[in-house]
């Protein structure tokens, strides 16, 4: 069919591009290093005086990046799917609310890099299980309830950041303000978000059919004998764990799991099958070149990977909504 073909070039473009970014991001920087000694330090090679900046310090990175703009871009096609609204992201419950309060909290007590990752990680996962325990509630759990469940929550820990913000010291305030903002200058392990990312598509890919059939509507999809419920919770628990671990890596990164589901659905379609793995491709290569800007563009200084998201991701908003004007 040629609409598989069309999907399945797509797939492959954006695994060309995916490659690219990432190579693109081991060559950039205050050290420039020329594509044959990035590829010849990948591949081991010790002599070379760069290899150790490529290896240590540019790929960690650059696969962070990655990682954590593909569990963005999937969490928010996920969550599209699960409150049938296309402006939902992989933020609108309250996820990197939670996440914010701990990892505040933990600049503010002066715990080191495993300590504000913990208590990021832990304040995300509350978030998601005082969500999901207030919207299920007495056993009704709707898109409505747990859509104005999660904004009451990210409400109260938006208050809850802007205290600590004003409590703050101001030695403490420019990382609790970068962290808030998307940064990724701290990610030096980047395997725990490769292998969420890896874990949230292998459980979401033999679902794809009953997401699609869900896409259509609650009724439709159960009298079409989908398990909505269990499907939902399945769901949600992928998606906030995606967002709570790329959030606990990258900070509150914005506009990739909002801009990237629209982006691909226009390139593949609203078949889950290729959406999935498509936005998980593109998403990890916008956040890769947006941190490689970040890291780049008034080096030596770095900017928050958010800012230059925000900046990207706000006029091709504005452009698909001019499309789509209904």
């Amino acid at each position: 069919m040629p609409s598989r073909r069309r999907a399945v070039a797509v797939l492959l473009l954006l695994a060309l591009l995916a490659g690219g970014s990432l190579v693109t991001a081991l060559m950039a920087g205050s050290i420039s290093v020329s594509l044959p000694d990035a590829l010849a330090a990948l591949a081991g090679d010790t002599t070379l005086a760069q290899g150790e900046v490529v290896r240590s310090l540019r790929l960690p990175r650059a696969l962070a990046a990655f990682a954590c703009g593909g569990l963005l871009a999937v969490a928010g096609a996920l969550m599209q799917v699960l409150l049938r609204n296309p402006l939902a992201d992989p933020y609108v419950l309250g996820i990197s609310g939670g996440a914010g309060v701990g990892a505040l909290g933990a600049i503010l007590l002066g715990l080191p890099v495993l300590g504000v990752n913990l208590l990021a990680f832990s304040g995300a996962l509350g978030a998601i299980l005082l969500v999901f325990g207030l919207a299920h509630g007495d056993g009704s759990w709707t898109q409505t309830r747990l859509l104005l469940t999660g904004v009451i929550v990210a409400a109260g820990c938006g208050a809850l950041v802007a205290l600590m913000l004003s409590l703050a010291p101001e030695s403490k305030l420019q990382n609790m303000l970068y962290w808030l903002m998307g940064d990724l200058s701290q990610a030096a392990d980047p395997w725990p978000s490769l292998l969420a990312l890896g874990l949230a598509l292998a459980l979401a890919a033999p679902f794809a059919r009953e997401m699609n059939l869900l896409a259509r509507g609650l009724a439709a999809a159960q009298a079409l004998g989908v398990a909505v419920f269990g499907l939902r919770r399945l769901i949600y628990a992928i998606a906030a764990l995606a967002t709570a671990t790329a959030v606990t890596t990258a900070g509150a990164v914005g506009f990739i799991g909002l801009i990237v589901p629209h982006l691909m659905r226009l390139a593949v379609g609203n078949d889950q099958r290729l959406l999935l793995p498509a936005a998980a491709l593109a998403g990890g290569t916008l956040l890769t070149l947006a941190d490689t800007l970040a890291r780049t563009v008034v080096s030596p200084l770095q900017l928050p990977v958010g800012v230059l998201t925000a900046l990207i991701g706000v006029p091709v908003f504005l452009f698909l909504l001019s499309r789509h004007p209904r």
